[in-house]
C-alpha cells in the first residue's frame, strides 16, 4: 500500500455510517483522502460512527441509496475520483424477515450507485463490496473461486449475487472503456464497534457484558472470520492496482486464512476465553430458524498473487483486537485513538 497515493484523493463512500464503512473511512481519512460519505443514519445506538467521532473526518450526507436523484446529486457535487459502494442491508435473518426491503436496497441501491457514477466526469475507478454468500453453495467445504457460479438460497445471498450481476452489466454496457469497476467478496467481518442485532460477536458482547450466557443457533456452522481491517486494506491495495492496470481482474475474493474459517462453536470458545469473567454460551433449542449455509469458505489466491494481499491477522489476533475495543468502549476510554492504533498495527502487519 502506498500512503502517498491517497493523499488529497476525492473519495465517495456509500454506507460510511455502518460498522465496516466506518472503519474504512477512518483509514481513508488517516491517509489524507477527502472523503464524502453517503448513508442512512447509523442503524444502532451506540454505533462506530459516533464512538470514533467520524463526522470530523468525513463530509457526511444522510441519504438513502434507493433515492436515485438525491444520490446522483450528492455524487456529482463530491466529484469523486474513486467510489466505494459499501451500503447494504447486511443481515441474513433480517433479509429473511423483510425480503422486499433487502432486494430494494441491495439490488436497486447498487443500480442507483452505478447509474449515478455515469454522471461523474473525473471518476477513475470504483469498487462494489459484496459477500462470500454470493456463490451457489453446494457445501463441499472447498473455498470458492471468483469464477464459480453465483447463486443464493436465501434473500440476502441472492440479493448480493444480483448486485454482482448488475455490476457486470453496467461494466460492460457503460464503463469498460472509461474506468475499471471491481467487486470484492469478503468473509464474515468482525471487529470493534458493531452493535447489529442477530450477529454473533455483538450478541456475545451484549451477553457477556451483562453477565448472561450467549445463546447460539448453530455451533457447527463454519464461517470465514476476519477482522474488518483485513478486507479494508484489500480495498486500498486493489484500488491502487486498478489505477495502474485497468485491465486487472474484476472480481476478487478477500477472505481469511484457511485456519480462520472456523466453526461458530470454536470461535465462541475462543471469545469466552479472551473475555473471561465467567463468560459462557449455550445452544438455542428453538426450531424454525431460516436457512443458513453450514459451510462457507473463500479461496483468495488471486488477491495474494496479483495484489500482494493476504490476511494479516489470525483469528486469535482479530478476536483480541475486537475484545480490546469493546472493553475500552465500556470503560469510557478513547476508542478513536484505539481504532487509529489498530489501523496503524494493520498497516505494519505485512
Amino acid at each position: 500500500m502506498t500512503p502517498e497515493f491517497w493523499r488529497g484523493r476525492r473519495v465517495f463512500v456509500t454506507g460510511h455510517s455502518g460498522f465496516f464503512g466506518g472503519w474504512f473511512c477512518l483509514w481513508l481519512a488517516r491517509l489524507g483522502a477527502q472523503v464524502t460519505g453517503y448513508s442512512l443514519a447509523p442503524a444502532t445506538r451506540p454505533n462506530f460512527f459516533g464512538a470514533v467521532d467520524l463526522g470530523r473526518d468525513v463530509c457526511s450526507i444522510t441519504g438513502d441509496i434507493r433515492k436515485l436523484n438525491m444520490l446522483r446529486g450528492a455524487m456529482q457535487e463530491a466529484d469523486p475520483e474513486f467510489v466505494f459502494h459499501l451500503a447494504a442491508q447486511p443481515l441474513v435473518r433480517q433479509a429473511h424477515a423483510a425480503p422486499v426491503d433487502t432486494f430494494s436496497t441491495n439490488v436497486m441501491g447498487t443500480v442507483h450507485v452505478l447509474q449515478s457514477m455515469r454522471s461523474c466526469e473525473n471518476l477513475r475507478g470504483a469498487v462494489i463490496f459484496t459477500t462470500d454468500k454470493v456463490y451457489r453453495n453446494a457445501e463441499t467445504g472447498t473455498g470458492f473461486l471468483e469464477d464459480d457460479r453465483l447463486g443464493g438460497r436465501e434473500p440476502y445471498g441472492a440479493s448480493k449475487a444480483c448486485a454482482e450481476i448488475v455490476t457486470d452489466a453496467y461494466r460492460h454496457s457503460y464503463f469498460e472503456a472509461e474506468f475499471p469497476i471491481a467487486t470484492v467478496r469478503a468473509g464474515n467481518i468482525i471487529g470493534g464497534g458493531d452493535w447489529s442485532a442477530d450477529r454473533l460477536v455483538p450478541d456475545a458482547i451484549r451477553a457477556f457484558s451483562a453477565g448472561r450466557p450467549l445463546v447460539i443457533r448453530n455451533p457447527d456452522a463454519v464461517r470465514p472470520w476476519q477482522h474488518a481491517l483485513d478486507p479494508a486494506r484489500g480495498l486500498l491495495l486493489l484500488t491502487e492496482r486498478l489505477t495502474a492496470d485497468p485491465s486487472a481482474p474484476t472480481a476478487w475474493n478477500m477472505g481469511p486464512a484457511d485456519q480462520s474459517a472456523a466453526p461458530v462453536g470454536r470461535l465462541v470458545d475462543m471469545l469466552t476465553g479472551i473475555w473471561g469473567n465467567g463468560a459462557h454460551w449455550e445452544r438455542d433449542a428453538a426450531d424454525g430458524a431460516p436457512y443458513e449455509a453450514r459451510l462457507l469458505n473463500l479461496d483468495s489466491a488471486l488477491a495474494k498473487a496479483n495484489l500482494g494481499w493476504q490476511p494479516a491477522w489470525s483469528l486469535e489476533r482479530a478476536l483480541n483486537a475486537t475484545v480490546e475495543w469493546y472493553r475500552a468502549f465500556l470503560a469510557h476510554k478513547d476508542v478513536r485513538a484505539l481504532s487509529l492504533s489498530q489501523i496503524e498495527a494493520m498497516e505494519g502487519a505485512n
